[in-house]
């Protein structure tokens, strides 16, 4: 068995273009499906373990749903946005059957300064005193917004550990005021540091009053955000079902109407994430399949092409007594080498270019064990697939014929 991997080996290395070409088939197939299998277990990953905007025992009313894959934008766009007095009704309506109840709007793409340092690229949120909570932020120091603060309109802000860093590197922020878009604002306080989740870094948040927000920037085509957490995991689902009925009486929906908000958590956000993943894995799998298809294919032609230049050493050997079963041996292990080396190369590509997405977006790697032994294993069944043919036709050349073959 030594000899015959040697010699399988040996006529790898001196044909090597066409080796090489021939292993790129297996290549770009297995490519295809570890590079795409891994960029999924990445994201995945990424948002199982850090979807945090939403915290424990929570669950979020909003206008548009977070993932959509059947329903055009357009049908939710035609929906009434939830406005601030709509959400102050529901609040009302709950009457503190809920632990804590958050308005949130967003708006990204501001800029914060303080003499004549700029920060670009913040994210703005309009809301009150629950976000913290129901965002799972704590604060570092100072206090949070406070519902005096958000009655009155006040112009104050609670800012993320990121800008604390940028803006005020040697001294406490508390106190002072800084600029966002051209409006004032006045630091309260400082949230602990959060890291990134899903590409996104959590710690470049501005709070402000959601009064002030719409006093400042204005309330067209502007929806409110409703984070809802219950007292307990125990008393979720009634937390729920009394939330659906309040935001339906607050919008002033009559009986028989269908909802026209969206209401999510965490499980419903890796659901719909999960179904997405799992049609592109589908995606993947056919193209590597045809692919792969192509590979062997490739494969077997090159074998038969690499039989009949070999006739003569085919012959050769048999005469000096190499048994059929050798033969076989012998050109099933150079496709099965050509396979793998192809799909080792294909593996290593296909997690550095799925890793790839981590490092764009800071999210952990993965490497993804279960495709890559399953790539492997495919890599074998299909050099033995594709090779048995040409090896089982070189095994049956009679010596005599074989050695008067030129």
């Amino acid at each position: 068995m030594n000899e015959i991997v040697r010699m399988s080996l040996e006529a790898l290395r001196v044909n090597k273009l066409r080796s090489g070409l021939t292993m790129l088939g297996v290549t770009i197939g297995v490519f295809s499906v570890i590079g795409v299998m891994t960029a999924l277990s990445v994201i995945q990953s990424s948002i199982e373990s850090g979807l945090s905007f939403l915290g424990s025992n929570i669950f979020q009313i909003a206008k548009y749903p977070t993932i959509s894959t059947n329903d055009s934008h357009d049908a939710f766009a035609n929906r009434r946005d939830i406005s601030l007095e709509e959400a102050r009704e529901f609040e009302r309506l709950m009457d503190g059957e809920a632990g804590a109840i958050a308005f949130k709007v967003f708006d990204g793409g501001k800029a914060a300064a303080f003499g004549r340092v700029k920060l670009q690229g913040l994210t703005l949120v309009g809301t009150n005193e629950a976000f913290l909570v129901a965002n799972s932020y704590s604060l570092a120091y100072g206090r949070n917004i406070s519902a005096e603060d958000v009655d009155l309109g006040r112009n104050v802000t609670v800012v993320g550990a990121e800008i604390q860093k940028k803006l005020f590197p040697s001294q406490s922020p508390l106190g002072v005021t800084i600029k966002v878009n051209e409006r004032p604002y006045q630091i309260i306080g400082v949230m602990e540091e959060k890291g990134s989740s899903f590409g996104q870094n959590q710690d470049r948040l501005v709070l402000v009053p959601i009064t002030k927000y719409f006093s400042d920037f204005g309330r067209a085509w502007r929806t409110v955000n409703i984070a809802i957490q219950s007292t307990s995991q125990a008393t979720y689902n009634q937390t729920l079902d009394k939330a659906v009925g309040s935001m339906r009486l607050a919008r002033g929906l009559k009986l028989g109407e269908a909802n026209d908000f969206e209401i999510y958590s965490n499980d419903t956000l890796v659901s719909a994430f999960a179904q997405i993943a799992d049609t592109i894995r589908i995606g993947a799998f056919v193209v590597s399949v045809i692919a792969l298809l192509a590979a062997g294919i490739g494969i077997m032609n090159i074998m038969l092409v690499s039989v009949t230049e070999r006739t003569r050493e085919i012959g050769l050997r048999k005469a000096m007594g190499a048994k059929k079963k050798d033969i076989v041996r012998q050109f099933l292990i150079e496709a099965v080498i050509l396979s793998e080396l192809g799909g080792l190369a294909g593996i290593l590509l296909g997690v550095v270019g799925g890793n790839g997405i981590a490092l764009w977006f800071d999210i952990a790697m993965v490497f993804p064990w279960g495709w890559a032994l399953t790539g492997l294993l495919v890599c074998s069944a299909i050099g033995t697939g594709f090779g048995w043919y040409p090896a089982f036709k070189a095994a049956s050349l009679h010596p005599i014929e074989a050695l008067r073959y030129e």
